[in-house]
């Protein structure tokens, strides 16, 4: 290798790493501007679900749900194992090995999307899906993403990946009004989640990534 080509590969080394550093301050200057704005671990810890009120007969027998969104919270100790690892599997199969986002997911949704040019591979995990859903919103723009990737790290570091796990099981939206795993299995199935076949629990995990397009009330063909 001549000098000119070590000049070269200096002027690029020198570069990228500016690079870094510029983009390293600037992420955490966006920290301190928005931490203020984000929820606190007790903050985090201490949220309450909306329940709906519901209505029994006098043998127990479940008639009515009066609210807007259907919701049986649920213990992480009650989700079958099928269960969960249908979602795992369907949505961020790499849930445990990673530290809240996953940069390989990334990479491989940017390769998916610039080699079929429809864009439609998203990189979202369960954590960072939770956190969306639990306590932001669907805004696409760069202050609610930063929000979103700021408290997928707080939330990784004050609770355990079936802690965030359970949260997500419980949060996420289904479609007909329910959220939460527990209560899809009982509006498109009428089952508990232990009674759950494999294709039921397929079915179910893969209603996230579009609930009104998978429907399987309104498009039982897809």
């Amino acid at each position: 290798m001549n000098s000119r080509t070590m000049r070269v590969f200096a002027w690029l080394a020198a570069g990228l790493g500016g690079l870094l550093l510029l983009i390293f301050y600037a992420l955490m200057g966006a920290y301190v501007y928005l931490a203020p704005d984000l929820p606190t671990a007790n903050q985090m810890r201490s949220v309450e679900m909306q329940i709906p009120l519901r209505v029994y007969t006098r043998s127990g027998q479940l008639i009515a749900q009066i609210g807007e969104q259907r919701r049986v919270p649920v213990q992480y100790e009650e989700i079958p194992q099928l269960v969960r690892e249908a979602f795992i599997a369907a949505e961020d199969d790499r849930f445990f090995q990673h530290s809240g986002v996953d940069y390989a997911g990334v990479l491989r949704a940017l390769i998916v999307d610039v080699t079929t040019g429809d864009f439609s591979q998203g990189a979202s995990t369960i954590t960072m899906q939770a956190a969306r859903n639990m306590f932001l919103n669907s805004e696409k723009t760069l202050r609610r993403k930063l929000q979103e990737v700021f408290l997928t790290y707080r939330m990784e570091n004050e609770f355990t990946k079936e802690q965030i796990l359970n949260t997500y099981l419980n949060v996420i939206f289904f479609g007909q009004r329910s959220y939460g795993v527990a209560a899809a299995a009982e509006v498109y199935f009428g089952k508990a989640l232990g009674e759950l076949s494999v294709a039921e629990a397929a079915t179910l995990a893969g209603l996230p990534q579009a609930p009104s397009r998978y429907n399987p009330v309104t498009s039982p063909e897809r």
